[in-house]
């Protein structure tokens, strides 16, 4: 799917039928409590979603995600007899192109990071009410990740600076900075990107400021020292 520019609700709207919250996707809702799924599907579906399954397990989520190929999938962590977080690893490693946007009872910084670097798009407390979790997926559909506040640039022990920078960046600023390694300039980057100049140099300013650069040339010279793009020399 190729995601669009997206008009986001402001702070504090709610949701409508019919509400355009930009691109919409298709979905699959997996959580251990069926009345959340059979809530929320309704309400996501007023805002242009498509609901392909509602599942209470991972091995139903990991079924439906096989059987409809869904565009995301909004999932819990906490399922009887199952471990969440390998659960969802499990779906980063059979289906990649199926984002993952986590529904979490609590907001547990050492978890978030671990589904952070399972490569998840998103992660928000069960108490999002629908506007916010539209907003989130309105994110998720243009690319970008959407995490509570604080839990996605927490340190964690055993993770490397290099590491820890490179899960501080969004999917589309790694993308940003692996062109600027391979000496791409600001026109190729958002032509070949599909986005305007002046986005392509915001994320740029983003992801200097991420790396504690002051520009594109230490930031590539740090991306090839510390292995913070893949083929780099770490």
């Amino acid at each position: 799917m190729r995601p669009r520019r997206l008009r986001f609700p402001t702070p504090g709207s709610k949701l409508v039928a019919g509400a355009d919250f930009g691109e919409t996707m298709r979905l699959v809702l997996c959580d251990d409590n069926l009345l959340l799924g059979e809530a929320l599907a309704p309400a996501l579906t007023a805002s242009g979603h498509q609901i392909a399954a509602i599942t209470t397990s991972l091995a139903g989520g990991l079924a439906a995600i096989r059987a409809h190929r869904p565009d995301a999938c909004l999932i819990g962590l906490r399922f009887p007899g199952e471990d969440g977080l390998a659960g969802i690893r499990a779906i980063r490693q059979r289906h990649p192109g199926t984002a993952i946007v986590i529904l979490a009872r609590a907001a547990d910084p050492p978890i978030a990071w671990e589904a952070r670097k399972l490569g998840v798009a998103g992660f928000l407390s069960k108490d999002a009410n629908v506007a916010q979790i539209a907003q989130a997926l309105a994110e998720v559909a243009a690319g970008g990740t959407v995490f509570e506040p604080g839990l996605s640039s927490r340190p964690v022990t055993g993770v490397s600076r290099g590491d820890r920078r490179l899960y501080e960046l969004t999917p589309r600023e790694q993308e940003v900075l692996r062109r600027i390694v391979d000496g791409q300039g600001t026109g190729q980057m958002a032509k070949e990107m599909n986005i305007a100049t002046s986005t392509l140099r915001s994320y740029v300013k983003t992801l200097l400021t991420k790396l504690g650069t002051h520009s594109r040339l230490q930031a590539a010279a740090l991306a090839s020292r510390e292995g913070l793009v893949a083929g780099a020399a770490a």
